[in-house]
């Protein structure tokens, strides 16, 4: 599935293309952002990335994967990723750690979900690895609502890790948009 690009603020959310690869396994072999990940592997594999833009771009995964680009800020091309799979309405994202504690991962967050529930989405979920307290952050100020706990496989970790599930409607995200004083500025 290939994703519309949504422009933020300051970030473009683009379809991934083929030049996203060196940077893209810069920050997924970091083991600071495999570790908060269940799908990242560590060691990150060489070829790895190439072969996930591969499969994205081709459209064999029922996933919508944008690269978060920092260029309209004069930064990166590719600074992380964020996920959304239609079929359950469940989003991932990660942002390299030259970029953690910039407000983009909340900024690419926001963008995502006013496209989604533009688009017709009514509900989104996610899921952070328990001790991923900014992660979980980002979520919240979102509008996303903690729904429960659970556990799920960690590729890095090579075993079960526990994790918090949120989700967020269209109501929920409307009233944390009021509350905020904010509106989304997508194009």
């Amino acid at each position: 599935m290939r994703p519309q690009a949504v422009a933020t603020k300051r970030l473009i959310l683009r379809p991934l293309r083929p030049s996203d690869a060196g940077p893209m396994t810069l920050y997924a072999s970091d083991p600071r952002v495999a570790r908060m990940t269940t799908s990242i592997p560590h060691p990150y594999p060489p070829g790895a990335a190439e072969s996930y833009i591969d499969t994205r771009m081709n459209g064999r995964i029922d996933e919508a994967v944008w690269a978060i680009d920092a260029t309209p800020e004069g930064g990166a091309e590719l600074i992380g990723l964020i996920v959304h799979r239609p079929r359950t309405g469940k989003i991932g994202y990660w942002v390299g750690p030259p970029f953690w504690n910039t407000g983009f991962a909340s900024e690419a967050l926001g963008g995502l979900i006013a496209h989604l529930l533009a688009s017709g989405e009514e509900t989104l979920t996610a899921s952070v690895i328990a001790e991923n307290a900014a992660s979980a952050h980002v979520l919240e100020k979102a509008g996303f609502a903690e729904t429960g706990t659970g556990e799920m496989f960690s590729v890095a970790r090579g075993s079960m890790v526990p994790v918090r599930r949120f989700a967020l409607d269209r109501a929920g995200w409307m009233e944390a948009r009021r509350k905020a004083g904010t509106s989304d500025e997508v194009s």
